[in-house]
């Protein structure tokens, strides 16, 4: 075949090519890609994830990150059996107050003013006003990068401790800051052992930090970053304590039954730290001076108990009250201090109906479906 007639031959085939896609163009017609969902896998009542407290004012102040909700109860409030749940006093949400997944709350004891953490989707800690309510901008607002998870207030120093989970590091911040401010101080680097640290707890009059971790690692060294995994603990830092130090001790060993430790709450007359054993649905009690693989002095846990699940914790010392967010149930179970056991809670405030499941569905970033065994796959 001459080259003349190969380029003849390729015109035609460029041409008829060209002709099919431009007739296939033609006889396109609008598809609606928009349509409704055959079906809604969602959770109709909040997730509890934090709890704070004050006795004086009766507040009890609880976020959902189930709705992206913070919840103000009467913290006397104890939910009737025959009652379907217990209506709060208020609720703040909505897209104007910077506040979404909160994982973390804290009231002011003098001004009211409720503190929230965001945990995954924003990085802003909003202040809220002690009449803030439905879609409110809040008083202000603080720029924290890396995902903080709790926090604690020296109020004698007006400063707040946090947790930054995914910088395995300790934020030390004024109490009025807002915007971009940088904090004062941090604890961070390899010597610190903190792995992924969530619970955060003040022992005031030992200048004391305890944190607790889930046991991630980001070790940094001259050949870059590389991961660890270690047992939960729990490190313990001076409160002034800054840059890359080790701990003071550290708690860690199969006897502490730590399994995903989250918030703390640390009780200063009794020289107790409370701890939420989330994964395995129950309260850890230890001395203050616990050092190693030691027991907890008491553990709340049971069927009794209706604890499941519980990121968040948070102490009453002036009434010797304990109060528990449960996301493996919608309800807050309240407690002696002194519990022990399987023990049945003083109160219950249910945010649901009794019994009800949560489906602890949280910040899903993609879903797989397992063709064996006909289930979707959600991780959170």
């Amino acid at each position: 075949m001459n080259k003349t007639l190969r380029l003849v031959l390729a015109g035609l085939l460029v041409w008829l090519a060209y002709g099919i896609l431009m007739q296939a163009q033609a006889d396109r017609k609008p598809v609606v890609i928009e349509r409704a969902p055959l079906r809604f896998i969602k959770d109709p009542n909040p997730s509890f994830s934090a709890v704070a407290v004050d006795s004086e004012s009766n507040m009890l102040v609880v976020s959902d990150e189930n709705m992206f909700r913070i919840m103000e109860y009467d913290r006397r409030e104890n939910t009737p059996p025959q009652a379907r749940l217990s209506e709060p006093k208020r609720i703040i949400s909505g897209t104007n107050t910077k506040a979404e997944m909160i994982c973390g709350v804290y009231i002011d004891p003098k001004t009211k003013e409720i503190y929230a953490l965001n945990g995954d989707t924003q990085n802003w800690m909003p202040v809220f006003s002690t009449d803030a309510r439905g879609n409110v901008a809040p008083n202000r607002a603080l720029n924290i990068p890396g995902h903080p998870f709790q926090l604690a207030a020296d109020e004698d120093q007006q400063l707040l401790y946090m947790t930054i989970q995914s910088d395995n590091q300790i934020s030390v911040y004024r109490k009025q800051a807002s915007g971009g401010e940088k904090p004062v101080r941090t604890i961070r680097g390899n010597d610190t052992r903190l792995e992924d640290p969530h619970g955060l707890a003040l022992d005031l009059k030992n200048r004391l930090i305890f944190v607790s971790n889930f046991g991630n690692g980001n070790v940094r060294g001259t050949g870059g970053r590389y991961g660890t995994f270690a047992p939960p603990s729990i490190t313990i830092y001076p409160m002034e304590g800054s840059g890359n130090i080790k701990p003071v001790h550290i708690i860690q060993g199969p006897k502490t039954l730590m399994n995903w430790p989250a918030h703390m709450a640390f009780h200063q007359e009794r020289q107790e730290l409370f701890v939420a054993n989330d994964a395995d649905n129950s309260i850890l009690v230890f001395h203050a001076s616990d050092e190693g693989d030691v027991a907890p002095i008491r553990v709340v846990k049971g069927p009794k108990t209706g604890i499941k699940s519980p990121p968040g914790i948070a102490l009453d010392s002036k009434l010797g009250e304990l109060y528990v967010a449960n996301m493996g149930t919608p309800s807050i179970t309240v407690f002696p201090v002194t519990a022990n056991g399987d023990v049945a809670p003083s109160r219950t405030i249910r945010g649901g109906p009794a019994g009800t499941v949560g489906l602890m569905i949280g910040n899903p970033g993609a879903v797989g479906y397992d063709t064996k065994r006909e289930q979707i796959l959600v991780p959170n």
